[in-house]
């Protein structure tokens, strides 16, 4: 009897034993994590976005053109089909000044714009090369208007480039760093609490906002490029040179004037040699004084 009242005493002994073992390892445990410390790199960033360059750029701004209206929201990605319009037409007018002029008023008409201009007159030919932007919809009109002033079209190509799948991977990346953004901004606000966890979460946060600037950027070029065609014309006017004649032959007047200039030299020359010889004549002068005394 004593025996087993001994075994049972010992085994509550063991258990208690074991119980407070386990006990100080969950505290140890929970000493050793850092307090309220999270990882940034688990918000699950997606790759950074393709970086595109903005110049191209010639500046393709319009009086009126807002691009606010072009720009992506988080919740929406454009998806209709994105076309990028450019024609490089030569022709040959009667007169290109006027042509010129006619081009520019029917740009005008239908919203266009002259984005450059670049006028050659020489001997032999005149010649303007100039770019109009005009809206997509208007883009053929435009085109087979200005192409009717022409004499003779050199040639008139036209290319299209399909921008839709570059447009629609941009938007969707960007909808994804606006939410990873809305992640940043979340932890910054509610769990951050160490100075290096601020520090790197701001970080994030400055790079995130880089990336969305260059996509924001990417697709306002490509949504002007969309909305208003490209269309370069180089006019050309043949000149005839006129003969020259065999002799010149000038006229009263011209030898009128040339007399008088001959005269006025001459006159010219004649007292800057006054100038040149006045010893001369002063001793000349003395002589004759002096010859003149012993004559009386």
């Amino acid at each position: 009897m004593k025996t087993n009242k001994f075994y049972w005493t010992k085994m509550i002994v063991l258990a208690g034993i074991f119980m407070i073992s386990f006990s100080c390892s969950k505290a140890g445990e929970k000493i050793d994590q850092p307090t309220e410390s999270i990882v940034l790199e688990e918000t699950g960033e997606t790759p950074a976005l393709n970086t595109y360059p903005s110049d191209e750029v010639e500046s393709d701004g319009v009086d009126g053109f807002d691009k606010s209206e072009f720009e992506i929201k988080k919740d929406n990605i454009d998806t209709h089909l994105k076309i990028i319009k450019n024609a490089n037409c030569r022709m040959k007018v009667s007169h290109v000044e006027e042509a010129t002029h006619l081009a520019k008023k029917i740009a005008a008409r239908y919203n266009g714009y002259i984005s450059d201009e670049r006028f050659t007159n020489t001997n032999y030919s005149k010649e303007n090369r100039f770019t109009i932007r005009i809206p997509q919809n208007q883009f053929d009109t435009v085109l087979d208007s200005i192409c009717e002033l022409a004499e003779f079209v050199d040639y008139k190509n036209i290319s299209t480039v399909d921008v839709t799948e570059e447009y629609v991977d941009i938007s969707s990346r960007l909808k994804t760093k606006f939410e990873i953004k809305e992640r940043y901004e979340t932890i910054l606000r509610t769990r951050v609490k160490t100075v290096k966890d601020i520090l790197m979460a701001e970080d994030k946060l400055g790079k995130l906002q880089e990336e969305i600037e260059s996509a924001q950027g990417r697709l306002n070029y490509l949504s002007n490029r969309v909305a208003y065609s490209t269309i370069q014309l180089d006019m050309y006017e043949t000149v005839i040179p006129e003969d020259a004649p065999p002799h010149y032959e000038p006229g009263f007047l011209d030898k009128a004037q040339d007399g008088f200039s001959f005269g006025w030299s001459i006159i010219e020359t004649c007292t800057l040699a006054l100038f040149y010889i006045w010893p001369l004549l002063f001793i000349g002068m003395a002589l004759f004084v002096y010859l003149k005394w012993i004559r009386k």
